[in-house]
């Protein structure tokens, strides 16, 4: 009779999943489009939908693994820092290095104890489970932050701020939600505080040296099919996080600098690179919010939404604007920028993972936690997304006028010893209207053609250039950096670039040295 009852996973049953697997995809990608006209972050979208699929909701789906989650959680943790290491830009991050880290780690502290002070005597929590929300919420989210303000250029040194620290302040974060909910008293404070310097130490060196030699080895060996870089790329990036983990160290931050190191070394094919990086970090986020919204339970909710509220109040108006004002003092940060970072502190997928620990961790009340940590992050996200935009131009920290950047892919030509760069115009940029023998490039390198809608010629020195236009420029080893950074040039400054101020040949050179 027992075995009459068992049902194997036939084709049948598998043909189901990915039915139900690929709707829900489908419904999620959609909703990136809505998000996008809203303003408001997917990750609100995608909660929805898992919130909708589970018990509470249409599909009634009981699922309360955390440990499940907690390990899925870090996995896509993984790759959305590894997508947003790709993307950050070291021009833009290192000038705002010393300022983001200090808001990673002094304004962490800032904030863990000023909101687990304001939930311990505003809500009743006791003290561990008040530290443990002020951990757990201390973290800030660069997708969610940059998902709302993509449509307004910010000075540099905001939003390389903003993503530095959204990737430096996961590390000591994680680490502090461990230690607190581990079981037994943490008798010496300096203790964790020297076990959080060691483990972000090793994370950061295994991280750079990763990074570097993986960047060497991909400009050095050519791989016999192009779609096989953007998977190379993802899985060194993955590496470091396994090897700085196995070192007892950061994997979090070790895997967000390979990605930076790496997404600043001029790859082999990097917008596909990119795209490919880009889209597992949705496929990631989409998994990740959909298996959270079933882990909660709405109808438990009702108690702890007042809480949220109190301690998302303390969090987003006193302790986060504490810890920008008192991390950015010695940096002579405006203040409207400190006003802007003050209220860019948007939690996202982080914080709800780490919920999933005292969970795992078997804390008292921790399933309290879990709620609370939820409720906030999705009504402060509500609060915060959409006004964003609108704080921005009230503060007058926009930048419109920034020409697009080109895409530029490079394909190696070994036996040649030269490069092939496929140059897409986007709209906005400077290159519109400029003849080929305008562009001045480097001896070594040609126009040698051009597709325009969707038909390609050999262009003449007289040929103008269109907004999206296909360029395939063709250059020797020698010359390759300075004819990508004369096209980047021009595509930002116009066929003056160089002669106006604007970067060039010269340019490219010096930064080479």
């Amino acid at each position: 009779m027992r075995q009459g009852r068992e049902r194997p996973l036939t084709v049948h049953h598998l043909n189901q999943l990915l039915l139900v697997c690929s709707l829900v995809l489908l419904i999620a990608v959609a909703a990136v489009r809505i998000s996008s006209r809203s303003g408001l972050p997917s990750l609100l979208v995608y909660l929805a939908i898992g919130v909708a699929m589970g018990q509470d909701g249409i599909g009634d789906i009981k699922f309360d693994n955390a440990e499940l989650v907690q390990v899925i959680g870090y996995g896509a943790l993984v790759v959305i820092l590894a997508e947003g290491g790709l993307g950050t830009k070291w021009k833009e991050a290192k000038p705002a290095l010393p300022a983001a880290s200090a808001l990673a780690l002094g304004g962490v502290a800032v904030s863990v104890g000023v909101t687990a002070a304001g939930a311990h005597y505003l809500t009743g929590l006791e003290w561990r489970q008040a530290l443990i929300v002020g951990a757990v919420v201390s973290s800030t989210d660069a997708a969610a932050v940059f998902s709302v303000l993509r449509r307004i250029p910010l000075p540099k040194r905001i939003t390389g701020t903003l993503e530095a620290e959204s990737g430096f302040n996961d590390a000591p974060v994680v680490i502090l939600v461990v230690a607190f909910s581990t079981a037994g008293p943490i008798e010496h404070w300096y203790v964790l505080i020297g076990e959080i310097a060691l483990e972000l130490a090793i994370g950061a060196a295994i991280g750079l040296a990763v990074g570097w030699l993986g960047s060497w080895g991909l400009k050095h060996v050519a791989l016999p099919a192009s779609g096989l870089y953007p998977i190379a790329v993802m899985s060194i990036a993955i590496a470091a996080y396994a090897a700085g983990a196995l070192a007892h160290g950061s994997g979090f931050l070790a895997v967000y600098l390979a990605s930076m190191v790496m997404g600043n070394a001029r790859l082999p094919h990097w917008p596909a690179t990119r795209g490919f990086a880009d889209g597992l970090g949705w496929l990631a986020q989409i998994g990740m919010f959909v298996l959270l919204g079933l882990l909660v339970t709405p109808h438990e909710l009702g108690d702890d939404i007042l809480p949220a509220l109190v301690i998302g109040l303390v969090l987003t108006m006193v302790a986060r604007p504490l810890s920008v004002v008192l991390c950015l003092v010695p940096f002579r940060v405006p203040w409207q920028e400190q006003a802007l970072m003050s209220w860019a502190g948007l939690r996202g997928a982080v914080p709800i993972i780490l919920a999933t620990i005292p969970m795992v961790e078997g804390v008292a009340g921790s399933h309290r936690i879990f709620n609370i940590v939820f409720v906030l992050v999705v009504v402060y996200t509500l609060v915060q997304g959409p006004t964003l935009p609108w704080l921005a131009r009230k503060l007058r920290l926009g930048k419109g006028d920034e020409a697009a950047d080109l895409g530029i892919e490079s394909a190696p030509l070994e036996r040649l010893r030269g490069h092939l760069l496929s140059v897409t115009i986007p709209e906005g940029s400077k290159m519109h209207g400029v003849e080929v023998n305008e562009l001045r490039l480097p001896t070594g390198a040609a126009v040698t053609l051009v597709v325009r809608d969707g038909t390609s010629f050999v262009p003449l020195p007289t040929t103008g250039l269109r907004r999206g236009d296909e360029l395939l420029v063709v250059a020797t080893d020698p010359v390759r950096d300075a004819a990508e950074a004369r096209l980047r040039a021009v595509g930002h400054g116009g066929k003056l670039a160089g002669w106006l101020g604007s970067g060039g040949t010269e340019g490219a050179r010096r930064s080479r040295r």
